[in-house]
């Protein structure tokens, strides 16, 4: 193959239709914006408009606040993990850190580390090492008699 015989799959590309291009092209004269009125103009936002009146978006009081570094954590359930296990792409003998969480496809990435939650139970003694975990699966996994290691995160 060579690049020049490069093209989409049949049907990949539909062709953009041209407007106001002639009778010949299905939307000539007025190109599909009707005879006209405001929407027939170019150069119009209806959405915020409110005929002079202050709009509605600019009434209502801004709330809240965006933390600009807040940190997010790839969640992982007590349940996923022993059924990963169950299915031996876990190893309970080995501790499990989060790179080899990431490697079985429990998650797709890290991100800011990884969280267990206590959805679901556990009966494997696991050896845990992530970033973070709830108060309930840490009481989880030491009744299965596993341990946890939580690292300190940076502080949110």
């Amino acid at each position: 193959m060579k690049l020049n015989e490069l093209r989409d799959n049949d049907g990949a590309a539909r062709k953009q239709k041209r407007v106001a291009r002639g009778p010949g092209s299905g939307k000539g004269k007025t190109a599909g914006r009707g005879i006209k009125g405001q929407k027939s103009r170019s150069g119009v936002a209806l959405g915020g408009y409110e005929g002079g009146q202050m709009p509605l978006y600019r009434r209502l009081p801004k709330r809240g606040f965006n933390k600009p570094n807040k940190l997010h954590y790839s969640v992982i359930n007590l349940g996923l993990i022993e059924k990963f296990i169950e299915a031996g792409k876990l190893d309970v003998k080995a501790e499990i850190n989060e790179d080899a969480l990431v490697a079985a496809g429990l998650t797709s990435t890290k991100r800011d580390g990884i969280r267990i939650l206590a959805k679901g139970e556990i009966k494997s003694a696991v050896k845990l090492n992530v970033t973070g975990a709830s108060a309930s699966a840490v009481e989880a996994i030491k009744a299965a008699g596993g341990s946890i290691t939580v690292k300190a995160a940076a502080a949110e």
